[in-house]
């Protein structure tokens, strides 16, 4: 099987456009970061809020997104839409 080549830009779209759909999706159902945060177990918003806009290397972990996931009431793939090409 061949080797994929995936370049740094191609990565880190792929996880701005999932901090996007955390957010879209977490703004449809009015709550906000910090209750996010805290129903998934976080003590602190930060995490949420850099994951979101992918600043300083911040993702979000499969674990998380599945909790976002569960906590927002949606299927996880929702919060990938967008990563297709």
């Amino acid at each position: 099987m061949e080797i994929y080549d995936f370049s740094e830009e191609e990565l880190e779209n792929f996880h701005k456009k999932i901090g996007k759909n955390v957010k879209k999706y977490r703004e449809e159902k009015g709550i906000t970061q910090m209750e996010l945060a805290h129903a998934i177990g976080h003590g602190s918003v930060g995490h949420i809020a850099k994951a979101e806009l992918n600043k300083y290397g911040k993702r979000f972990s499969l674990e998380q997104l599945y909790k976002i996931a569960k906590v927002l009431d949606i299927e996880v793939s929702r919060l990938l839409e967008g990563n297709k090409d």
